[in-house]
């Protein structure tokens, strides 16, 4: 009997050969990865990423500019409510009577005018009071000539 399960064993496994190698020959050849249709689909995708590049990037290029004037009004907007709020008080004489006050130091009839100073010696005082009274840039030009003489 031990014989008999060898035997029986040894034809199994030869069947078993036999079967793989049927299967082996009756497989069609591996074809490569690429076919017709996935190339054709390849390039039908990359030509739709073409097509699209363009016009997505547009998009997103408005996008971002829309945000801008959004932002832009807005700020535009709110310059305008500071500008609304500024001629409103321009409209009250007592706030024209304190700017003139403060920047033009104009006194009401009857009062004193004084003008403080702290004792430092501007730029211009050292020159004489014409070189106070002409504008900046002609004091700038003969500080430039004076020093080419010099």
């Amino acid at each position: 009997m031990p014989a008999d399960r060898f035997s029986t064993a040894i034809r199994l496994k030869a069947l078993g050969e036999q079967a793989a190698a049927r299967v082996q020959r009756a497989r069609p050849p591996r074809r490569n990865r690429l076919t017709g249709r996935a190339a054709l689909l390849a390039l039908v995708m990359c030509s739709l990423v073409v097509v699209l590049a363009y016009p997505i990037r547009q998009y997103i290029s408005q996008r971002s500019d829309i945000t801008e004037q959004r932002r832009k009004a807005q700020e535009a907007g709110e310059a305008l409510d500071r500008l609304r709020d500024q001629k409103a008080r321009w409209q009250d004489p007592e706030y024209v009577r304190q700017q003139a006050r403060r920047h033009l130091h104009y006194v009401m009839p009857g009062e004193t005018g004084y003008i403080v100073q702290d004792g430092s010696r501007s730029a211009t005082a050292h020159k004489g009071p014409e070189a106070a009274r002409r504008p900046w840039y002609e004091n700038l030009w003969e500080g430039t000539d004076t020093a080419d003489k010099g």
